[in-house]
């Protein structure tokens, strides 16, 4: 099965691909941006996205249910995320949050401190999860160095 999604999504690319050289509209055209061949392309686009996006979800979905431990890790996984979230949450200043909404007062965008604290909350997660992958890169190279 998989075989056959593969072949098929490859031919769907050589298909967008194609229709992007040869119908692309010229960059110096003004009505490009209403070109028929670019609506085509994007719809490929998304359908390519779509079904990449279902089918990676409907395999990972199933060996995770067939491969023993594999729910346990996935559970696993998700709490850590969760917690991840949590601890990104409570570092989030709500102090900051105000300062940042008051700065905005009297201009065009006015963003609420709810906003604000969650978007700190999730530039908090991001650098906790590359902070984590950084060191789960060097663990392997320092035991490497250690093993010999």
């Amino acid at each position: 099965m998989q075989k056959i999604v593969k072949i098929v999504l490859i031919v769907i690319g050589v298909i967008a691909a194609a229709l992007s050289f040869f119908f692309m509209p010229s960059g110096d055209d003004p009505a490009a941006f209403d070109s028929g061949s670019i609506d085509v392309m994007f719809l490929l686009t998304w359908i390519l996205l779509i079904a990449a996006s279902a089918l990676a979800l409907f395999f990972g979905l199933k060996k995770m249910l067939t491969s023993p431990g594999g729910l346990k890790k996935a559970l696993f996984a998700i709490g850590g995320l969760v917690i991840l979230f949590i601890v990104g949450y409570a570092l989030s200043s709500g102090d900051e949050a105000n300062a940042v909404v008051n700065a905005f007062e009297g201009k065009d965008i006015q963003p609420t401190a709810g906003t604000v604290k969650t978007i700190g909350m999730l530039l908090n997660v991001f650098f906790m999860m590359t902070a984590v992958a950084v060191v789960l890169m060097i663990i392997p190279g320092l035991k490497r160095l250690i093993g010999k």
